[in-house]
């Protein structure tokens, strides 16, 4: 073995003696739990006197039969449709306003950031005080222009936008921070040569600032995704998926099967959809939104 192979070969085992604690825990708390999960979809519903059976893709079957299935995963595309792209411009319309010169400047930022420090059952708890009828401050702001008390939350065409109004409200703030931060890192110099140009401010976002946010857009894309399958919180508080699963989302379904009705294969073989749904769609933002990001 000549001494450049030597080199290489302590240099691969070095690599590997520091990934395997990582390799590990990843597979400790995400490998093998997800294998666990695609058998255990694949098995029947046992009890304590019958062991589960293998029953192939007969639980997929029966999933996709199920109208509630489908009533759950509307919610939820329409639920992420609305959060994320609102999420998204509304962290960005308040990160370059927080961004500028002006008086009282930090207490505008504290403001932004408020809704993210609070827990998500205190913030739920303290939207029911704006959804009760009759007393909430939604009811008492629209009887000032006649309008009737409305049921906010108890209500199938209200319920689910109830919901997505308290995560924007949750999730805007959080985002402008990575928006903030991103501003922060972009050259004063830019915007003076843009300016000397003759860019007028449209210009100027559009073809150097928006560019340049393009990697931070795309992270925060990627966390208001997978935010929007893990929401489970608000609906023990506010709704509980109801009326009629007219607000039941994908998690709440998957955490109900298994844990409210002991339906275990069921929501296995959610989880293996989800799952699978997630991969898909974290492939196409990468192949297609990350040729647009600009790192340098």
């Amino acid at each position: 073995m000549t001494g450049s192979s030597r080199i290489r070969g302590r240099q691969s085992m070095y690599a590997w003696m520091m990934l395997t604690p990582l390799l590990v825990l990843i597979s400790l708390f995400a490998f093998i739990p997800t294998l666990q999960t695609v058998w255990a979809s694949l098995l029947t519903k046992g009890s304590s006197r019958r062991p589960p059976q293998f029953t192939g893709l007969d639980n997929y079957q029966d999933l996709l039969a199920d109208p509630v299935f489908w009533q759950v995963l509307s919610n939820n595309f329409w639920y992420a449709i609305t959060t994320i792209p609102v999420s998204i411009v509304l962290a960005l319309l308040m990160a370059l306003w927080a961004n500028q010169s002006m008086r009282l400047r930090s207490v505008v930022r504290s403001a932004y950031f408020t809704p993210t420090m609070l827990p998500m059952i205190a913030a739920a708890n303290l939207w029911l005080f704006f959804y009760t009828p009759g007393l909430g401050v939604l009811d008492r702001l629209t009887a000032l222009v006649g309008m009737e008390s409305t049921n906010w939350l108890g209500q199938p065409d209200t319920a689910l936008w109830a919901v997505v109004a308290v995560t924007i409200w949750k999730e805007a703030g959080f985002f402008m921070i990575f928006y903030l931060a991103a501003l922060q890192g972009v050259a004063p110099d830019l915007r003076d040569a843009a300016r000397i140009e003759g860019a007028s401010r449209w210009q100027y976002g559009r073809r150097i600032l928006w560019p340049l946010l393009m990697p931070t857009t795309l992270f925060i894309l990627i966390n208001a995704l997978i935010n929007s399958v893990k929401l489970i919180d608000h609906l023990f508080i506010l709704t509980k998926g109801g009326p009629n699963n007219a607000s039941k989302l994908v998690l709440y379904w998957i955490w109900e099967m298994a844990f409210a009705y002991m339906d275990r294969p069921s929501a296995a073989v959610m989880t293996v959809l989800l799952i699978v749904l997630l991969a898909v769609i974290a492939v196409l933002q990468f192949r297609f939104i990350e040729r647009r990001a600009h790192y340098q």
